[in-house]
């Protein structure tokens, strides 16, 4: 369970920055993999081949309605966490698609390692910028509303509400395929294994970042307490 984090603000920050670039980094790899992106990302790219702009602005729009719901939803202002991450995510989409390092593989092997990757950049992405405990990213925050509201199982609000997502994506054109079917089936166990690692891994970076801050300031003024004696 990812505990509640205070101060620190910088040292996490950087975390949770890091945590979006990595997962936006897979986002677009299981999208130029061309074997099916996440249900959100079909959407997001039906969206962007019906009515064109890009992927990652659709990803802010789709992200603007998502949290205005959870927030009707919930009574409940969202945090900056959610925000930031709706933001965020969208233009490092954009970024990324303009590399032309990342392009799609021609061969099924560099597809499948692609999309491999993609899977587990995601996961580690999500759970590095969750360890940072600036608050669940839009999605996430609206399947927590649901939970709350209808008092079904988190995993069965998670599943409708990917399910309606995907449907929607599939009609307007959006990438379905083998990819999409092996990401939801298997992201759920890496989170579950890359969740807890990316927590104990930041816990230990903030612990030993305080510690040797504090012993900094304590050399500091043992330094002062020198100099001083050394001036009478």
């Amino acid at each position: 369970m990812v505990q509640k984090k205070r101060g620190q603000v910088g040292p996490r920050f950087i975390m949770y920055i890091l945590g979006l670039l990595i997962m936006s980094l897979g986002i677009v790899l299981l999208i130029k993999a061309a074997l099916g992106a996440t249900p959100w990302d079909v959407f997001h790219v039906g969206l962007f081949l019906q009515l064109g702009l890009t992927i990652g602005s659709w990803s802010i729009i789709v992200g603007v309605f998502i949290l205005l719901a959870a927030s009707i939803i919930s009574k409940e202002l969202p945090q900056i966490g959610a925000l930031l991450n709706m933001l965020l995510v969208g233009v490092f989409i954009d970024l990324y698609l303009l590399l032309p390092v990342i392009k799609t593989p021609i061969s099924f092997l560099g597809k499948t390692t692609m999309l491999v990757s993609g899977i587990i950049l995601i996961g580690y992405g999500m759970g590095l910028y969750i360890s940072a405990g600036f608050g669940a990213g839009p999605r996430d925050s609206l399947m927590i509303a649901l939970t709350s509201k209808t008092g079904w199982k988190i995993g069965h609000v998670r599943s409708i509400m990917e399910i309606i997502v995907l449907m929607i994506g599939w009609l307007l054109g959006g990438p379905v395929s083998i990819g999409t079917v092996i990401f939801t089936i298997v992201i759920g166990p890496i989170a579950s294994i890359a969740i807890p690692q990316c927590e104990k891994f930041t816990n230990t970076f903030l612990k030993r970042l305080k510690k040797r801050q504090k012993n900094l300031s304590l050399s500091k003024q043992h330094d002062k307490s020198i100099n001083r004696g050394a001036n009478v």
